[in-house]
């Protein structure tokens, strides 16, 4: 039997490659972990490195065990097998010489549709020309059907962003200037014009989601279950208490509420997270289990002190083989037992081997299976509103088309520093503004870690290839918020966000620790953009419309500083200084009116931070795009990361040469000429301007924001 089995995933491996569907590396397994009893669904899995989507044996006993994917049903005899793999469906041969020639049926479409296949592969062999041989695999056949409709609709989605592409770079380049003064001295053109019209429109379709969220009265059945699954790592044991009081005090019926913690560390420095957890829950059904593995640890077909990472056994002959057959278990067991205490308990708290966040919530997901309707996700560091979850569950029990829903995410110690202050009016910024416009047309680009609720029906059919999600060949472990939205948004579900439901998030309130979390948003953000552009044509055209803009706008901002910096006068920096300075205080005051909070005026100052510190910084993120880590995570122990301050000093560097550069070239010049006259007089009263502008700023910082606001929200922590 062990034979069969090899020769067909042999032919099947070949199979695979030929097609092109994905590049395959060797097996890992030596010829030796054939032997050991495992079920043959386990070895597809792992000697073809193709992602399997909840594959379970049905009839391990037999030679051609009946595999089913998920969501998949009736997939014809006992021969003609399906594996949902990397979006498509793919149908081979477990026997050799029999066909795999079965029409996809309509539950099979449905599932390739879950997984971001815009068609399905149906793929056929011969049964004369496929040999027992490896190296005789038959050629394979490969249909891809697709309606007009989805085709045309996907050519004037990529027409559109090539419109909008070229729209923007040609405004860009010609430089055509819509007003000016007689000197010259003042203009403005027609990308600046482009700029405006769309903070314009973004802030009208915003101003009305928030009009239609606010006067909306949804309903709530109180019939769904939920999930609250919260992801920790070396939090800080203050903002762990705040995070599980607030879960505690959640106005949602216990009895449809779950609450998941799951720890990425299990050894002893991680112990004080599942006593705090055990602390707060004390009354309530509680369960906690300590696991030495993970999900994707356990390798029992890797013995210890076999040699290498792997450990893999290499023998070279097949009476070796022999002598090395033994039993082992397929399974860790300790995943049973972490499967059987989340459904058996309200409250859970596991302890699990380090992997990262995305391993962490992986536990969590594929451990409640289709337990519940919804999940929703939480960090640790995060304060719920005692009606956050409620307001999420109305959204998504409101249109059965929506798949997931953000909320309001604010910032918990924004008075702690001006860092931290001025995250918490991005934030509002990202949230109210941008987040609430695409929720207008329906197309929320990431539902924010801290607060999230997705259908959990849905999450679980991508759940395998939103972990097993690969950049450049890495294996990627941050930007988990954004690729699970990307991912709702591939099967072609909408995404809403809603400002009823909010939470309180720590944010990074020292600058390089900051600078850490900007960068690690930076690579999720591009790396995303890539991956959500294949679905562009699935959506409102506003989604491909603002990614082109917001897409290329660091790339322009860059070429226009550096442009102005060495080509230009010190007038010309100046100037467009001040009129970055009013676009951004009009932003500021119509935020203000929006929220009804004068703080938000403090906003026409981010502009300053973000030309200074967030560019540089997009281009060492794109260098070091394939670099995974926790990043800004883990508040109990903060390790030091130097090297965002390298393209900072690169390019500070660049400006102060350039501007350098511009003294020098205007102290060349006549200033006794009337216009060179003139234009000192506009430089002169200019620099006075703006320089007044950010004393006077700087001061109402000082004196109502860092001293008033700072010992309020000391007493406020103090009292919790």
């Amino acid at each position: 039997m062990h034979w069969n089995v090899l020769t067909a995933l042999g032919v099947c491996r070949v199979i695979i490659t030929l097609l092109g569907v994905q590049k395959l590396p060797p097996p890992p397994l030596s010829l030796s972990s054939i032997l050991y009893r495992v079920r043959p669904v386990e070895l597809v899995q792992r000697l073809l490195h193709i992602q399997c989507y909840n594959l379970r044996s049905y009839t391990p006993a037999l030679p051609t065990p009946l595999l089913k994917a998920q969501g998949v049903v009736g997939l014809g005899s006992a021969t003609n097998r399906a594996l949902l793999c990397g979006g498509g469906l793919l149908h081979f041969v477990w026997t050799p010489g029999l066909v795999a020639s079965s029409p996809p049926t309509e539950a099979m479409r449905k599932a390739a549709m879950h997984t971001g296949s815009p068609s399905v592969a149906i793929i056929g062999t011969s049964a004369s020309t496929v040999k027992k041989d490896v190296a005789g695999a038959a050629p394979v056949k490969v249909q891809w059907k697709e309606t007009p409709l989805s085709v045309l609709r996907r050519i004037f989605t990529v027409l559109f962003a090539l419109a909008v592409a070229g729209a923007v770079l040609a405004a860009y380049i010609a430089s055509y200037q819509i007003v000016w003064d007689s000197s010259k001295l003042f203009s403005f053109g027609l990308y600046g014009a482009f700029l405006i019209f769309h903070l314009v429109v973004q802030s009208f379709f915003a101003y009305l989601e928030q009009r239609k969220m606010r006067s909306q009265k949804l309903e709530c059945s109180y019939t769904k279950t939920v999930a609250l699954t919260i992801s920790a790592y070396q939090e800080d044991s203050n903002y762990l208490r705040q995070c599980l009081l607030s879960v505690k005090n959640t106005k949602y019926p216990s009895d449809k509420l779950r609450v998941i913690m799951v720890i990425d560390g299990n050894s002893a420095d991680d112990r004080y997270m599942m006593e705090l957890f055990r602390e707060v829950f004390s009354d309530d059904d509680v369960g906690c289990m300590v696991w030495q593995e993970n999900y994707h640890t356990w390798k029992p077909w890797e013995p210890p002190g076999s040699g290498g990472e792997g450990g893999g056994l290499q023998l070279s002959t097949i009476e070796a083989l022999g002598e090395m057959y033994h039993e082992v278990p397929l399974d860790d067991p300790g995943k049973s037992e972490v499967e059987d205490l989340i459904l058996s308990h309200r409250c859970v708290c596991i302890m699990q081997k380090w992997g990262g966040k995305r391993e962490v919530m992986y536990t969590a997901f594929k451990a409640l299976g289709d337990s519940v309707d919804y999940v929703q996700v939480c960090d640790s560091d995060t304060k719920l509103d005692p009606l956050a979850t409620l307001e999420l569950v109305k959204v998504l029990e409101s249109d059965e088309r929506y798949g997931a829903v953000g909320g309001d995410v604010q910032i918990l110690n924004l008075s702690e520093s001006y860092i931290s202050f001025m995250s918490s009016l991005r934030y509002w910024m990202a949230f109210n503004v941008e987040r609430a416009c695409q929720s207008f047309f329906n197309c929320v680009s990431c539902i924010s870690g801290p607060l999230g609720l997705y259908r959990n029906d849905l999450l679980q059919l991508f759940l395998e290839s939103w972990y097993n999600q690969k950049f450049l060949g890495t294996h990627c472990t941050f930007g988990d918020d954004r690729h699970l939205t990307n991912r709702m948004l591939s099967i072609g579900y909408a995404t809403k966000y809603t400002s009823r439901s909010r939470c309180y998030s720590e944010t990074p309130s020292q600058f390089l620790r900051w600078l850490n979390q900007q960068i690690r948003w930076t690579k999720s953000y591009f790396r995303e953009w890539l991956y959500n552009a294949l679905w562009w044509h699935k959506h409102h055209l506003w989604m491909t419309y603002e990614c082109m803009v917001a897409g290329v706008f660091p790339f322009f901002v860059t070429a226009t500083v550096l442009e102005l910096f060495y080509k230009g006068g010190l007038w010309d920096i100046l100037w467009i200084l001040l009129v970055i300075q009013i676009i951004g205080l009009g932003k500021a005051l119509y935020a203000c009116w929006l929220r009804g909070n004068p703080v938000m005026v403090f906003m026409s100052l981010y502009a300053v931070l973000y030309m200074t510190s967030l560019l540089p910084t997009k281009y060492f993120a794109i260098l070091t795009m394939t670099k995974s880590s926790w990043g800004t995570s883990g508040r109990k122990k903060i390790v030091g990361n130097y090297m965002p301050l390298l393209p900072l000093s690169i390019w500070w560097c660049a400006l102060l040469a350039g501007l350098g550069y511009t003294v020098y070239k205007d102290c060349q010049l006549d200033w006794t000429v009337p216009d060179t006259r003139r234009e000192a007089v506009y430089l002169i009263c200019g620099s006075a301007v703006y320089a007044s502008y950010w004393i006077l700023m700087v001061a109402l910082y000082w004196f109502w924001i860092h001293r008033v606001c700072g010992k309020y929200q000391t007493l406020e922590e103090e009292r919790v």
